[in-house]
């Protein structure tokens, strides 16, 4: 079930709790148009953030949530013939939907981080009905935590910044996208470079295409034109060029994160790893801004972070619009651009050692590398 919504809304979760309701903005038809589709059950939620309707660590991890708590109430809502029997039937049916959602995507920690939470609350408590009320409860407490957290983010790594550029307006690179559309709202590296705009310190964000998915070009594109952020789009290839012209005054690369080990290796989208490379060489600092639910305590390094690969036809199509000459009406098409038979690796992350990156921005302060190392003490930070 589909409906309509105006271009201007940036919302990728809209949630309701009476009556229950949850519709994830499909990603996959922006820019060009903005349809919201509902999940009323594990399964449609499973599809949404699989099939990368919804994407970006935290509100892949948020969705999961929401989709546990609507297919609960919407199961529960028949008083006179409840669907869960007792306690232990409804914790079954609560373990085995969050191990299914754990599957659709393996590499953003905060999918699997809010599962264990929710599961812990249903492991504690012995009545049917205030285990969903808790669940409920949980996954909405995520929704609003989240903006909160993103905010505090942006004004972070604004201040961080702007420490070692007291004078001039900066101008900055981002690569995929860490906004609206891939938190509960505001952003992750794209709050910060919101917060650098607010305070009329930005001179121009500079943003890759992203390729294969083309979430630069589609998603951040869309974001930065709606809020009139002054910006310019670049091919993921040009990004050594851009950083060698001092003209631009680029102070800072500042990208988003799917999980951080114990160590600050960062796992994020594809071609962040050779960004951290070129802002290394040119001396210019290189910022991963994300929430303390994407660190991963329980791994050491990034070694330790399962890669997810994707299909083929990522990197052999490009999806674009084209205008129907008969009507005007705008059409979703596939073009191929290499020959059949090429052979192909889709990669959708890589990680960027901690020895690569100048600081990890979180919603509780700024983490700097521990002196004489080239790692991160996140252990005593969120402590």
């Amino acid at each position: 079930m589909t409906s309509e919504t105006p271009i201007s809304s940036l919302s990728a979760i809209v949630y309701t709790r009476s009556p229950p309701s949850l519709k994830v903005l499909n990603q996959l038809l922006l820019p060009h148009k903005t349809i919201y589709e509902t999940v009323s059950n594990i399964k449609e939620g499973y599809e949404q953030i699989k099939e990368m309707k919804v994407r970006g660590a935290p509100a892949i991890g948020i969705v999961a949530a929401l989709t546990m708590a609507i297919d609960l109430l919407l199961q529960n809502s028949n008083k006179t013939n409840p669907i869960f029997k007792d306690q232990e039937s409804l914790k079954r049916y609560i373990k085995t939907s969050l191990e299914y959602l754990k599957t659709s995507r393996p590499t953003a920690v905060n999918l699997f981080r809010a599962s264990d939470i929710l599961w812990n609350i249903t492991e504690k408590e012995t009545d049917i009905n205030m285990i969903i009320e808790k669940i409920v409860k949980e996954a909405e407490r995520m929704l609003i935590d989240d903006v909160q957290d993103n905010k505090n983010i942006g004004n972070f790594g604004a201040e961080f910044i702007l420490k070692e550029n007291q004078d001039k307006k900066i101008g900055v690179v981002t690569h995929c996208n860490t906004g609206s559309l891939a938190t509960a709202g505001y952003g992750t590296a794209l709050g910060i470079i919101r917060s650098l705009y607010f305070q009329n310190r930005l001179s121009n964000a500079y943003f890759t295409e992203t390729r294969p998915y083309n979430q630069g070009a589609r998603l951040t594109a869309y974001e930065l034109i709606h809020d009139k952020i002054p910006s310019t789009l670049i091919c993921d290839s040009m990004v050594s060029a851009l950083l060698s012209l001092s003209e631009n005054n680029i102070k800072a690369v500042i990208v988003g994160a799917d999980r951080v080990a114990s160590n600050g290796d960062t796992a994020n989208k594809i071609g962040t790893y050779q960004l951290a490379i070129t802002a290394e060489y040119h001396n210019i600092m290189f910022i991963v801004a994300a929430p303390s639910t994407s660190i991963d305590l329980n791994i050491k390094s990034g070694k330790e972070i399962i890669i997810e690969e994707r299909a083929e036809d990522e990197v052999t199509y490009v999806t674009g619009i084209v205008k129907n000459y008969n009507d005007g009406e705008l059409k979703s098409t596939k073009v191929r651009l290499p020959p059949e038979g090429v052979k192909v690796w889709n990669p959708s992350f890589d990680v960027t050692p901690a020895k690569l990156i100048t600081a990890i921005i979180t919603e509780k302060g700024v983490i700097t590398k521990k002196d004489g190392t080239n790692e991160f003490n996140l252990f005593d930070f969120l402590k």
